[in-house]
């Protein structure tokens, strides 16, 4: 919904810093992209994750942070960085323990035995060094490498270890959007299976107990026509491949996924998206969120 201009005003504007009153309820995002309209969403979202919002004197990083009248925004002007995004990838959120990431598809999530090539690990360490040769990141978990989507690291071995140890109790939700081939007759539904890896780094699906990783999938179905269909689908469990060899299981390959059974290439890359991260913050136990847009790609798909 569109936020009426006239119903939020500036309250003043002194000291690099931007005073805004909140006169009716508002989702942050919307009432800045209302209030500051030379700021694209992505100069928004980097004023949100370099700690440049407040509300009510809290500094506030999630976009969706919901607003009631008589609060007041502030925007910190004089901690801007301007800083180029790293290629491949973009930080959506970054705070002095983690960094969270959108990586594009077609980039590895880091370095396997035979692929030493650029991955979002190599790139987003090369980008904080260039800060301060002393700082690091380290990975927390991957995306293959044909899914977009969001990803987190670490800045320290501690935040790492916190998180690895707590992964199950710290992630909240794991939500991915999927286009996949025919029209899923079933609106929702829950794969569960055994997978295990062949010689040829290919996943298989096993319905026998124990016969190799438990893996537990739920879908449901957003959009469909006679050619696709676009699933929410979430994460119980996160295996190799496993959305992947869950959707050829209910006989709907992902699209672009030749490896996986599909016979359908729409939109040149694999339809496989990693929308939604929650987790609950591993040193000020804050509930974080981070969710992006479905890709246009996909949605062009069902016009």
């Amino acid at each position: 919904m569109q936020i009426p201009s006239g119903k939020i005003k500036h309250k003043m504007e002194k000291d690099n810093h931007t005073y805004l009153e909140v006169t009716e309820p508002a989702e942050l995002m919307k009432f800045l992209m209302v209030k500051l309209p030379t700021k694209s969403r992505k100069d928004i979202k980097s004023l949100l994750a370099h700690r440049q919002i407040s509300v009510d004197t809290e500094i506030i990083t999630q976009f969706n942070h919901p607003l009631a009248e008589g609060q007041q925004v502030v925007v910190n002007w004089e901690k801007v960085l301007i800083e180029e995004q790293p290629q491949g990838l973009t930080i959506v959120f970054e705070d002095p323990y983690i960094m969270i990431i959108e990586k594009q598809a077609g980039l590895l999530s880091i370095a396997t035995a035979t692929e030493k090539e650029q991955t979002a690990y190599s790139i987003l360490s090369d980008h904080v060094k260039k800060r301060d040769s002393k700082n690091k990141v380290f990975v927390l978990h991957r995306l293959d490498r044909e899914t977009s989507g969001v990803m987190m690291f670490a800045k320290s071995e501690k935040v790492q270890q916190l998180l690895q140890k707590a992964w199950k109790e710290a992630v909240l939700e794991r939500t991915y959007v999927v286009v996949v081939e025919g029209m899923v007759t079933k609106e929702e539904g829950t794969i569960t299976s055994w997978l295990t890896e062949s010689k040829a780094f290919i996943m298989y699906s096993s319905r026998t107990p124990n016969d190799g990783q438990k893996a537990i999938t739920h879908y449901r179905v957003l959009k469909k026509n006679k050619h696709y269909s676009l699933l929410e689908v979430k994460l119980e469990t996160g295996r190799k491949n496993q959305i992947r060899v869950h959707m050829k299981d209910i006989g709907h390959s992902v699209i672009g996924d030749k490896k996986y059974g599909a016979t359908k290439h729409p939109i040149g890359r694999i339809g496989l998206h990693a929308r939604v991260l929650a987790f609950k913050h591993p040193i000020t136990g804050e509930v974080v969120r981070y969710e992006t847009d479905i890709p246009k790609e996909f949605l062009n798909l069902f016009k």
